[in-house]
């Protein structure tokens, strides 16, 4: 597997504050992956380290194949990145902002960016200081993809955005970035479950899962087991079984390898009273809350 970004035992301390330790990450090419976790947990650090905005205090960061921290004018050609704080020039129009970032990028496509200007009806006369901040990030999403780079990476792009303009922003990018790997960080899950590819979720630094979308919804569920007395939890509690909670004689839980028989088989070998036991899919969002209060459980 060829991988568009990847790094090894990656580490970022602010004084004595670690923001990221020891972080392992792969994101094949082509993919549309979205790296997801709490305020804090080290999505924002991450994505400056790879766009060598900020160094890391120790491991390593591969960026289409170049050490981040040796990404120069050239790799950049190739690499469009949008950040929820996206700096432009607020007396340009969005033309004049078009224009002068043409010459930079040897791959600039003229009819993409009409396109674009046309897909998300974006005005090339309007100032960039007289847009809103869903028009702001349309002009900013047109910059990056206009010189169709292999590589776009979005830092919480959708923050503060309605429902139309995330949906319009999406399809904008899915359309005209077909085949671009696509690193972005959102805490609008409902929107990253729609269309990412691969996920992954980071929390106090550290990665706790990397994998394919389908796989991650695959094997989470929540359970419910009804008893014919109230159930007492064993001493020895599976590890995959995640926030245990009894009520009268219901037991519910988490499950985070779910495997239809051999869940089923292991929650009779263990409450062998069980009357009923039934499995609900979860969201990304139900199964994201699960992660975050299990962390602050254990903190």
């Amino acid at each position: 597997m060829t991988c568009a970004i990847r790094t090894e035992n990656l580490s970022k301390k602010f004084k004595d504050l670690a923001a990221l330790d020891g972080l392992n990450l792969s994101i094949p090419e082509g993919a549309i992956y979205a790296l997801v976790g709490p305020n804090g947990a080290g999505k924002t650090t991450t994505i400056k380290i790879l766009m060598n905005l900020v160094h890391a205090s120790s491991g390593r960061a591969e960026v289409l194949g170049i050490e981040s921290s040796h990404l120069s004018r050239r790799e950049f050609t190739n690499i469009g990145y949008v950040s929820e704080n996206q700096e432009m020039p607020g007396w340009m129009t969005v033309e004049y902002l078009l224009e002068y970032l043409k010459p930079f990028y040897p791959g600039w496509d003229c009819a993409l960016v009409k396109e674009l200007q046309r897909q998300f009806d974006l005005s090339p006369r309007a100032k960039i200081r007289q847009l809103s901040r869903g028009m702001r990030m349309k002009a900013a999403l047109t910059s990056s993809l206009a010189y169709r780079p292999k590589l776009i990476v979005m830092d919480e792009p959708f923050t503060g955005l309605d429902a139309m303009v995330r949906d319009q922003l999406t399809e904008g990018l899915l359309e005209q970035a077909a085949g671009t790997t696509v690193l972005i960080s959102s805490h609008d899950l409902a929107e990253l479950e729609s269309f990412a590819s691969h996920i992954g979720y980071l929390a106090r630094g550290k990665l706790c899962f990397s994998e394919e979308m389908s796989s991650l919804t695959e094997r989470f569920r929540e359970v419910e087991v009804i008893c014919a007395a109230p159930p007492v939890l064993p001493s020895e509690w599976p590890e995959a079984w995640m926030r245990p909670h009894t009520s009268a004689a219901v037991l519910r839980f988490v499950e985070s390898r779910f495997d239809s028989e051999k869940t089923a088989a292991e929650i009779l070998r263990r409450f062998p009273d069980a009357r009923n036991v039934s499995f609900t899919p979860m969201s990304l969002r139900a199964i994201f809350l699960a992660f975050a209060k299990t962390a602050n459980e254990a903190a």
